[in-house]
C-alpha cells in the first residue's frame, strides 16, 4: 500500500472508532426521521373524534336552519326563551357541549355570533362553526339584493381554472407538468448539505492538523511521508468518513421511517403526507391557494374546506410526479461531483490554516478569506432556487468558490451544457491550484511552533522553493 493509502487508512479507522462518530451516526438519523414521524404523530392522536352537540340560539332566523352537521358537531336548535337555563346548566348539564347564539340581523344584515361553552373552545372546533355561519350570513346577504337568477351567476363568475406549469423540450410541444416545489425543496436540501459538509468536516481537517502539531506526533509522521501526502491522506481519509456517515444517515433514518409505517399501519408516503399537512396548520396553512401554491401544491388537489384539509389524499402527488421526471441520476451525479470537488477545494484551506496556528483560538483571523466565500454561496443558493437563471445565480454557479451549494441548486431545474462543463472544470483547476498552494503552506506551517504566522509570514511560505 502506498503511503497516501497508509495514511487515508489510519484516518479512516481512528475516527470512524471514536465516541463522537457513532453517537453523531446514530442521533442524527432519529432527528431526520423525528422531523416526519413527530408532527404525524402528533397529529394522528391529538385529533378529537368526539361528537359535540352544540345548542343553538337562532334570533335572526336565517341561519340554524341551514347549519349542518359535521363528524364531530351535532347542532340542536332550541327555543330562545330557554336559553338563560342553558347557560346555568352548561357547567354541570352533559346534554349540551356549548350554546352557539345569534342575534338578530342589523340593518345592514349582520349579526352578533357568540359561543358560551364551560371550558375553552379549541381553535378547529371555533374554525368550523365560524366559518358555517359567516357563509350563511353571506348568502343571506346576496339574497337580500334580489338579484335574478343569483346561483347561476355565482356559479358563472367562480373561477376553478386550475394553473399548471409545463416544461417543453425540442420534441415534445405539448409539455410535461411539473412542480415548483419539488424543485426548490431538492435544491435547497442538497446545496444545504453540501454547505453543512464542507464547513462541517473542513473543520474537522483543520481540527486534526491542530492536535497533531500540538501532540508533536506531525514531527515523527513527516519523518516518513511528504507533507503533501499527509494532507493529501488527511484529506481525503476524512472525506471517506464524511461519505460513510451521510450514507449511514440516508439508511437509518429510511429504516426508522420504514418501521414507525409498520407499526402504525400507513405506507411512507402517507407518513410524508400527513407529516407536511401536521406542519402547515401550525405555521397557518389551511389549504387556501396562497399557501399552496407557495409550496408548489395545486390548489385543485386539495378540499375548498380548511377543516378537510386532513383528508386530502392527493396533496403530494404533483411533486412525486415530478420527481419521476426528473433526471434523478443527474441529480445525484451532480450532487457527488459537487459534493467531491467543493469539499476538497475548502479542506485543502483549512488545512492550510490549521498548519498554521498551535490552537483554535488563533484560528479566527486567517479563517475569514474561507468562511465568507461560504456564507456568500449560501445566500446566492437560497436566490437560485428561486430564481435559477438570474445573472446573479449563474456567476454563482460558475465561480469556484460559490459553485458547489450554487449549481446544485440550479441542476433540477435545467443547465446549459456549457456553463454546467465551465463549472466543474473551473471547480477541478481551482482545488489543484489551491491544493498546491495548501500544500506549500502546510509543508513549512506544521514544523513551526510558538508564534501564530501573520499573512506576510504565509505569503513568504508560499514563496519557498520545493
Amino acid at each position: 500500500m502506498s503511503k497516501i493509502g497508509i495514511i487515508i487508512a489510519r484516518e479512516y479507522s481512528t475516527r470512524v472508532k471514536k465516541k463522537s462518530f457513532i453517537i453523531g451516526t446514530l442521533l442524527v438519523p432519529i432527528l431526520f426521521a423525528s422531523m416526519i414521524v413527530i408532527p404525524m404523530l402528533i397529529a394522528m392522536y391529538s385529533s378529537d373524534n368526539k361528537v359535540r352537540t352544540i345548542a343553538v340560539s337562532d334570533a335572526s332566523g336565517v341561519v340554524a336552519q341551514k347549519l349542518e352537521d359535521k363528524e364531530n358537531i351535532k347542532y340542536s336548535i332550541v327555543d330562545n326563551a330557554i336559553v338563560d337555563k342553558i347557560k346555568e346548566d352548561l357547567p354541570s348539564s352533559g346534554t349540551y357541549y356549548a350554546l352557539l347564539q345569534i342575534s338578530e340581523l342589523d340593518s345592514l344584515n349582520n349579526a352578533d355570533v357568540a359561543i358560551y361553552c364551560k371550558e375553552q373552545v379549541s381553535m378547529s372546533l371555533k374554525e368550523q362553526i365560524q366559518s358555517q355561519v359567516n357563509e350563511i350570513l353571506s348568502a343571506n346577504k346576496l339574497a337580500s339584493y334580489d338579484i335574478p337568477n343569483l346561483e347561476s351567476v355565482m356559479e358563472n363568475i367562480r373561477n376553478t381554472s386550475r394553473v399548471k406549469t409545463l416544461q417543453v423540450g425540442d420534441n415534445d410541444k405539448e409539455g410535461k407538468e411539473t412542480s415548483v416545489g419539488a424543485y426548490m425543496a431538492i435544491g435547497y436540501i442538497s446545496s444545504f448539505i453540501i454547505y453543512m459538509f464542507i464547513f462541517m468536516f473542513g473543520s474537522m481537517v483543520m481540527q486534526g492538523v491542530i492536535e497533531e502539531k500540538n501532540n508533536r506526533i506531525i514531527e515523527v509522521i513527516v519523518s516518513s511521508v511528504k507533507p503533501m501526502q499527509l494532507m493529501i491522506g488527511k484529506i481525503v481519509g476524512i472525506a471517506l468518513v464524511a461519505l460513510t456517515q451521510f450514507v449511514c444517515w440516508i439508511v437509518l433514518t429510511f429504516l426508522i421511517v420504514t418501521a414507525v409505517s409498520v407499526v402504525t399501519g400507513k405506507s411512507t408516503t402517507s407518513l410524508a403526507q400527513q407529516s407536511a399537512q401536521a406542519q402547515m396548520s401550525p405555521m397557518g396553512m389551511n389549504g387556501n391557494s396562497a399557501d399552496l401554491t407557495a409550496l408548489g401544491i395545486d390548489e385543485a388537489i386539495v378540499p375548498a374546506d380548511s377543516a378537510a384539509v386532513s383528508e386530502a389524499s392527493g396533496v403530494i402527488a404533483p411533486i412525486l410526479n415530478t420527481l419521476k421526471q426528473m433526471n434523478i441520476l443527474g441529480i445525484i451525479g451532480t450532487f457527488l461531483i459537487y459534493f467531491i470537488l467543493g469539499y476538497l477545494l475548502y479542506a485543502s484551506m483549512f488545512a492550510a490554516v490549521g498548519a498554521c496556528v498551535d490552537n483554535q483560538a488563533d484560528t479566527q483571523q486567517l479563517l475569514w478569506p474561507i468562511t465568507i466565500p461560504l456564507i456568500i454561496g449560501l445566500f446566492i443558493m437560497m436566490s437560485a432556487f428561486q430564481n435559477p437563471n438570474s445573472t446573479i445565480a449563474v456567476w454563482g454557479s460558475i465561480i469556484p468558490f460559490t459553485s458547489p451549494m450554487v449549481m446544485v441548486a440550479r441542476f433540477a431545474y435545467g443547465v446549459p451544457a456549457w456553463q454546467y462543463i465551465l463549472s466543474v472544470a473551473l471547480l477541478a483547476g481551482t482545488f489543484l491550484l489551491m491544493g498546491w498552494i495548501s500544500g506549500k503552506i502546510y509543508r513549512i506551517g506544521i514544523l513551526s511552533y510558538g508564534k501564530k504566522a501573520g499573512w506576510k509570514e504565509i505569503f513568504k511560505w508560499m514563496k519557498f522553493k520545493d
